[in-house]
């Protein structure tokens, strides 16, 4: 949080400015030791949201942070504190990260915990599972595992992110020539030949009169159109991070698409089962585990299943039987092997069985999605295209018959 204050610095001098600090009392306490008598001391509340233009720590990056400082941790490293000023030195030449990493040191010198050095920094957005994972191994004594498992998670996961970015390299390639290529033909063509067709006079196709409109209005409204386009990616952007509701709504709308939706589901499913595993095997009582899995799950509507059932299953509930009940009915097999680990007290194997089953699901389900894309790409341009070039040839082809 940043907070605006006036008053008196120790000189007698008048100030104004702004300092950060996680809540009143800790801006209090600062504005003490800095011998500053505050007149005026209040919350500043922006009006975005500052996650949205602050940059994430890359994966790779912050997966290789993570297995750094477990290694740290395991090779007799006495605390943390340490452990982040020997990884510090590993990233001189990067100020950034030199700057993020002075923040945690900081905060760790006024006797934070790890977890809430990495709140309170902001320098960089870290996933919010990360975070979670992060409180609850502190928690459990067992910082150093579960650094680690993140690092192999954030590897597998930045693995997959490369596979469908090049994968996708192509096709993307494809939709923005064919994006040009509309836009020129509608923009510059269509109006040239729209200039002969009203010298002759002759009677259009209703095909060729709708192109050479849609050929006007792009011409006409393209600074508007575009200008419009980025405000709806940003307002879309901000709402997504900010309204709750909005969020929700997009999510489950999401898990209705055909294909995707279930890659998002089988994605989500293998990340909770692989974060709950590495926290159980870290001493985390499953309860909890389960509890503070939900917290990592980005889909709200997904997140709020396993919160409910979190709930049930603090009241004593089996977690198979809470999940059944909920409104989202979440992938069967799931749950049936949920049951089982609950019948035969190995719910940790059945989890990370789980993980892996998922993930390599995801895998097959993300290279047919991607193996289909392409032609349909291929396929929607050259119809585009078409349409385009037929609306503009009829007229041509009746001038000739006429003759």
């Amino acid at each position: 949080m940043i907070f605006a204050y006036k008053g008196l610095s120790k000189d007698g001098k008048k100030v104004k400015a702004s300092l950060e600090a996680l809540d009143l009392q800790e801006a209090k306490a600062k504005l003490r030791s800095q011998g500053v008598i505050y007149s005026y001391l209040k919350e500043q509340k922006p009006i975005f949201q500052k996650n949205i233009f602050i940059k994430e720590l890359p994966a790779k990056k912050l997966g290789i942070i993570s297995r750094n400082l477990s290694i740290y941790l395991k090779s007799g490293v006495s605390s943390i504190v340490y452990a982040i000023k020997l990884e510090k030195q590993q990233h001189n030449e990067d100020k950034k990260i030199t700057t993020f990493f002075d923040s945690i040191e900081n905060s760790l010198s006024e006797g934070k915990s790890f977890f809430q050095a990495l709140e309170h920094q902001s320098i960089y957005a870290l996933p919010s599972f990360y975070k979670q994972s992060i409180k609850v191994a502190e928690e459990a004594g067992a910082l150093g595992i579960v650094l680690k498992e993140m690092s192999i998670f954030l590897k597998n996961q930045e693995m997959i992110k490369g596979k469908v970015s090049s994968a996708m390299a192509y096709p993307l390639f494809i939709v923005m020539i064919s994006f040009f290529m509309v836009g020129f033909m509608l923009s510059v063509v269509v109006p040239k030949i729209t200039a002969m067709f009203d010298q002759l006079g002759q009677e259009l196709p209703k095909i060729t009169k709708f192109v050479i409109a849609l050929g006007d209005i792009v011409n006409e409204n393209w600074v508007v159109m575009l200008f419009s386009f980025f405000i709806f990616i940003f307002s879309f952007s901000y709402m997504y991070k900010s309204v709750e509701k909005f969020t929700t709504m997009i999510d489950a709308f999401v898990l209705k698409l055909p294909l995707f939706g279930k890659i998002i589901e089988t994605s989500e499913l293998a990340k909770f089962s692989y974060i709950v595993s590495v926290l159980i095997n870290s001493g985390v009582t499953f309860v909890q585990a389960v509890k503070l899995s939900s917290n990592t799950i980005k889909n709200k509507v997904i997140s709020k299943v396993f919160s409910n059932a979190s709930d049930e299953l603090v009241k004593g509930k089996k977690l198979s039987n809470a999940l059944s009940k909920q409104n989202f009915k979440i992938d069967k097999s799931f749950i049936q092997a949920i049951a089982l680990g609950e019948e035969t007290s190995q719910m940790k194997d059945i989890l990370q069985n789980l993980s892996e089953l998922y993930s390599e699901e995801n895998n097959d389900k993300i290279n047919v999605m991607l193996s289909l894309l392409e032609p349909i790409l291929i396929l929607l341009v050259g119809a585009i295209i078409g349409v385009i070039i037929t609306a503009m040839l009829l007229p041509i082809f009746s001038m000739n018959l006429n003759l």
